[in-house]
Formats: C-alpha cells, structure tokens, sequence
C-alpha cells in the first residue's frame, strides 16, 4: 500500500509539472503589439482602435492595444525605438526616413518594412474666389501658408510648387498649421493655403462655411513629373460638392496613409496582420469614412519601402 501510495504521490507531482509548463508554453505564445496612431481627435486613432480589436479577435495568442501619439513622425521615431511594433504613418514621410532626407536628414530608419497603404490624402490648395487665382502657376509674389515649418504638408507644398518652377523665393511664405492657415485666408493675411489630409476637411469646410472657396488643380503632366521624382505620391481627383459651393471635380495629387512595421515583426506575424486586416474591413469602414477607401486593390499604390515578407506572402495569394 505504501508503494502504491508513493507512486500515486509521484504521478500528481509530474502532472501537476506538465500542467505548470503548459501554462509556460501558453503564456509564451501571447504576442503583444503596441500599434502607435495619432491625435485622439484624428483619423488614425479610430481606424488604430479598430485594427487592435480586428488582431485580437482574429490572431491566436495576440494583444494588440492602439495608442494616442503625435503621428507620422513620432511613430517613426517609436518604431525605431522598439516602443511600438505597428504604426500608422504617411507614406512621404516614410520614403523621407528611409532615405535619410528631409526631416530625418542624417537620421536615416532603414528597418521599417511595409504592410499595407491605406486611403488618400490629398494635397489641397484653397484660395477664395475673390482672389482670382486660379493656377499655381500664378502664386509668383503670392502670400502663400506653406504648412508648419518642417513639416509634411511644407514638404508637399514645396515639392508642387518646385513643379511649376516656384521657389521659396518667388513667393511670400506663411509657415502656419491648418486653423492659422484658415483663419488668415478668411481675414485676407494669405493668398493661399497648402492643407494636407483626406477630405472633407474640417478646416476647409470651416472656410467654406463664410467664403466661397477654389481649390487649384494640379495639372496631370505636373502630377506625371511629380511622381517620377517622388513615387510616393498618387494622383487623385477631389470631387464638385465637397465643400460648399465648390462646382466642379479639382484633379489633385495626394500622399498615402499606411501601416509600416519594425523589425520586430516576423514574415508569420506580417502574413496573419495583413490577413486578418483584409479578412475585416467592415470593421475598419464603421470606424471611420476614410475606411471605405481601404481596399485590397489599393494596398500597394504609393508604397514607398520594401513590404513585410508576410504581407507580400498574402497578397500573391
């Protein structure tokens, strides 16, 4: 009896052990994933909130929560530093990182690897009607808001204007964000404004709502030489009716929202994000209107790195 006491003693122990370490091997299997995003009153907050609950529910193993962060260049920079795994970013910023230029001039991030690009934002360039402007080939001498000094939207400003032969020189620059921009087009302090971000926007519509207002197109051969030079842009056409009064379609060259992650994140786990994400973009479309746009088709336009192996895996498929 003492024996088979003993061995009963024995056979409990070991399968408590075994249930220990299965507990181990579970616990090994979680996957945490820091997904940066932007403001909280921004686009990409609720599309990255969207994106954890579509990874939670569809990964085994995954926790996956979003973050309010200072956007594109912050979450570069956090990407960089291991603080997060996936990020919303533009893609213009993204080519400036891996390129070492503009903004990350001497700070070149070549570990970022794409998984997909997401919705348009478009480059838009308000005037009122009453100022009589109607090309950018006519902002010589121009009171011009070029975007905040450093900026992404100063970049695109200055690379359409580059297009037409325009130089910083040529015109007077106003570096102002988007409400100091709209507040000195309606108190007549600039000419035009260079605003960048998916339409409608809240601080156009806020112009429009006292002024008639006029976007400039960005002629197609210009968007053509554009694009040779900077592959990150895309052409696009921001329809009549988007603002008050606006009657007809302003054809418009746009940078590209995206998701990029680091290193950190395997060609599996890229595959099973990537999946998962396009597996459930209803999820995505009740969290935001841009989420409409994001498509299968579209995933690739305007990428300006290398893809994640297991994101480029599933769209072969």
């Amino acid at each position: 009896m003492s024996k088979l006491w003993v061995l009963s003693l024995v056979l409990v122990f070991v399968v408590s052990m075994i249930a220990g370490c299965g507990g181990d091997n579970k616990s090994a299997e979680k996957q945490f994933i820091n997904i940066a995003t932007g403001g909280t009153a921004g686009t990409y907050y609720p599309l990255g909130g969207a994106v954890a609950e579509i990874l939670n529910k569809n990964i085994p193993g995954m926790n996956a929560s979003a973050q309010s962060t200072g956007a594109t260049v912050a979450n570069i920079n956090m990407l960089k530093e291991g603080t997060v795994e996936l990020a919303f970013v533009q893609n213009d910023i993204v080519y400036y990182a891996a390129n070492g230029i503009e903004m990350f001039k001497d700070k070149k991030v070549d570990t970022l690897k794409g998984i997909t690009t997401l919705y348009p934002e478009t480059v838009q360039i308000v005037t009122l009607e009453s100022s009589g402007i109607k090309n950018v080939s006519e902002l010589k001498g121009k009171r011009v808001a070029v975007g905040a000094a450093g900026s992404g939207v100063e970049a695109n400003a200055r690379q359409i204007l580059e297009a037409y032969s325009i130089t910083y020189n040529d015109i007077n620059v106003q570096y102002l964000s988007f409400a100091e921009a709209a507040s000195a087009l309606k108190d007549g302090n600039v000419d035009v404004a260079f605003v960048t971000a998916g339409f409608p926007t809240a601080a156009v519509q806020d112009i429009a709502s006292q002024n008639q207002v006029r976007l400039l197109p960005v002629d197609a051969a210009k968007a053509d030489e554009m694009i040779k030079k900077y592959p990150f842009y895309t052409k696009t056409i921001i329809p009549a009716d988007t603002y008050a009064g606006l009657a007809t379609d302003t054809p418009a060259v746009a940078v590209m929202a995206m998701l990029v992650v680091n290193e950190k994140v395997s060609p599996e786990l890229g595959y099973d994000i990537t999946k998962a994400i396009f597996s459930n973009l209803e999820r995505l479309q009740s969290s935001h209107s841009v989420g409409k746009m994001i498509t299968k088709e579209g995933a690739r336009q305007g990428m300006p790195i290398e893809l994640n192996a297991g994101a480029e895996k599933f769209f072969k498929e």
